[in-house]
Order: C-alpha cells, then sequence, then structure tokens
C-alpha cells in the first residue's frame, strides 16, 4: 500500500473538483501524459471538453502558480499563441478543492514541431522572441531561477547520498566535481540583466504546432533565466546542424527580441544542469507510484553507468567552441 496525496485523486473527486469550478461534467474521463503534475481530459456537458491541471501538492505555494498564471495571461494577452487557464468570473485562475490546488484550461489540439525544418524553427524563433519581449517587461518575485547551486549542486549531493551504486561511486564523484568546477565558472559570466522570465521546459512537448503555428503549452517551469534556456532543447543533429538551427531561431527571434550571442556559450552549461537534474528530479519522485511503472530503467546499475558515460560526453561537450551563428 502506497501513501501518497495522489492516492485520493480518483475519479470521483476529479469531477467533483471540476464541477465545484462551476462546470458539469459527462464522466467522461482522459488521463494525458504528465509526472510532475496530474493532467485530465475532462467532458463538459453540451460544450467542448476541458483540461484539468491538479498541481502536485507542496511544490509550488499559491504565489509561484499565481505568478505562473498571471505571466500566460500576459502573453495571452499580447496576443502570442499560449495556452492559458481559464479565468473565471470572480478573475480567479487556481481553485482548491480536498486539498488540492487546481486550474482548468481550453482543450488546443496540435502536434510536436518538425525541428529538422528551418522554416518552423524560424516560426518558433519568432514566437520565442515576442515571450521573451513580454517576459522582460516585468519581473517573477516568487517563481525559482536557475542556478548552480539548485540544480547541479543540491542534485549532486543528492544522488551521492544513496543512489549511486558503490562500485560506481568514485567515478560519479570524480567526474561532477569536475562538471561542477567547470559548468560554475562558465555560468559565473551570467549577469542579473541577463536573467528575464521565460517558459524555462522548452521542449518539442510543449509545443502544439497548427496552422503553421506554435501553441506553447505548460508554463509550470516557468522562471528566471537567461533567454538562451528557451532555445537549446531545439537544438539536435551534428554541430553544422545545430548552427543552422541556432541560426534560423535567432533570426526569428531577433525580429521581436534583441539576442545577445555571448549566452551562446552558456548551452553546454544548461544541458549539463539539467542532465543531472533530471536525475535527481527521479530520485526525488520515487515514493510516487507513478513513477516506478513509468521509469522502470531508473535506479539500476546499468542505468548509472549510462548516465555517468553520458556526463563524460559532456565533459567533452564543455570543452568544444561553442556554436557559432551562421
Amino acid at each position: 500500500m502506497t501513501n501518497h496525496p495522489y492516492d485520493r485523486l480518483d475519479p470521483d473527486l476529479i469531477i467533483d473538483a471540476v464541477e465545484s469550478a462551476g462546470y458539469h461534467c459527462d464522466a467522461r474521463l482522459l488521463a494525458l501524459n504528465s509526472y510532475e503534475n496530474r493532467v485530465y481530459q475532462v467532458g463538459i456537458e453540451d460544450d467542448t471538453p476541458m483540461i484539468a491541471k491538479f498541481y502536485r501538492p507542496e511544490r509550488w505555494s499559491e504565489e509561484q502558480i499565481q505568478e505562473e498564471h498571471h505571466f500566460s495571461l500576459e502573453l495571452q494577452d499580447a496576443e502570442i499563441s499560449v495556452v492559458a487557464p481559464v479565468v473565471n468570473a470572480q478573475g480567479e485562475t487556481l481553485h482548491t478543492y480536498q486539498g488540492f490546488q487546481f486550474a482548468l484550461f481550453p482543450r488546443r489540439g496540435g502536434y510536436p514541431p518538425e525541428l529538422d525544418n528551418l522554416d518552423n524553427m524560424l516560426v518558433l524563433g519568432r514566437t520565442l522572441g515576442r515571450i521573451h519581449a513580454v517576459g522582460k517587461a516585468g519581473r517573477f518575485k516568487v517563481r525559482q531561477s536557475i542556478t548552480v547551486q539548485r540544480m547541479l549542486t543540491e542534485s549532486r549531493e543528492l544522488l551521492l547520498d544513496g543512489f549511486i551504486p558503490s562500485a560506481l561511486l568514485p567515478a560519479y564523484e570524480s567526474l561532477t566535481a569536475d562538471l561542477l568546477d567547470i559548468v560554475t565558472s562558465v555560468y559565473n559570466e551570467v549577469q542579473p540583466e541577463d536573467e528575464i522570465r521565460i517558459h524555462g521546459d522548452c521542449h518539442v512537448g510543449n509545443i502544439l504546432w497548427r496552422d503553421e503555428t506554435a501553441h506553447f503549452v505548460d508554463f509550470d517551469d516557468c522562471c528566471t533565466a537567461p533567454a538562451i534556456q528557451d532555445f537549446w532543447m531545439f537544438l539536435n543533429g551534428e554541430r553544422h546542424e545545430k548552427q543552422l538551427q541556432l541560426s534560423e531561431l535567432v533570426e526569428g527571434y531577433s525580429e521581436f527580441c534583441e539576442f545577445d550571442p555571448r549566452q551562446i556559450r552558456w548551452i553546454e552549461t544548461l544541458r549539463t544542469m539539467r542532465l543531472t537534474h533530471y536525475a535527481a528530479w527521479l530520485a526525488r519522485r520515487w515514493e510516487d507510484p507513478a513513477f516506478p511503472r513509468s521509469f522502470t530503467w531508473f535506479n539500476t546499475e546499468r542505468y548509472w553507468a549510462d548516465h555517468i558515460l553520458e556526463l563524460r560526453e559532456q565533459m567533452s561537450a564543455l570543452q568544444e567552441e561553442p556554436l557559432q551563428l551562421l
């Protein structure tokens, strides 16, 4: 038997929660792909289904969630293609039911963009430029920032405390210590004026492509960070391919927001932090029964050996010359 807060989130509670916000459900529920939160498509009587997002208890404060909502609504008001929460007649976007905080979103269709299509990269760049132009116009007060301490140092300490197999511990400890030194040295170049409000988790799974338009969804990880954080996860393939992709992104971006080329040097430090933080995220969530079911390969000796190999490859990437704009 488990004792996780999400154990109580059964179909009856989900429907009752949505109806407490003023909607009549037709009992059709479809669980969507989400691990950090729980997200469902909920059928609404005589209307289009809605998306109900139940926030993971104790992850974000109410103020942090409100900042997420406010940012996405700012973007929507600027006529940028984002999926923002539904605002009720009282001006509220965040609801509470039996200890769960949840929000409702309109359902939007679409599919992931094809990143090998440079025209798509140009469109993505333009949309990011518009998002960041709004992001620069204000500041988060309570949302997190991307820092070496939070993403790499704390993640490394957690994994060293009981997750890394003893046979691999010396290699992991030495390698991550070296990575920490390099990442800290490079990321110290980031200045306060470089940090703006961004999406924070820009990958193809958070883009709905429809009618030649990129619709950005899921601002759950919006944060304060350099603009380049919203670029690098779109880059894939060989070095020349990445440079072509980056150049298209920047060309579109620069139509709406100034791009600082010195941020390109931070791409591999951000990737290193994310790799380590992702492994620590799985470790932190391992008591959630959804994680062992979905990530069966995690926390095996093979997983950690592959993770160390990936970090060694990342060490090499950190020592290469940064990408260049073509």
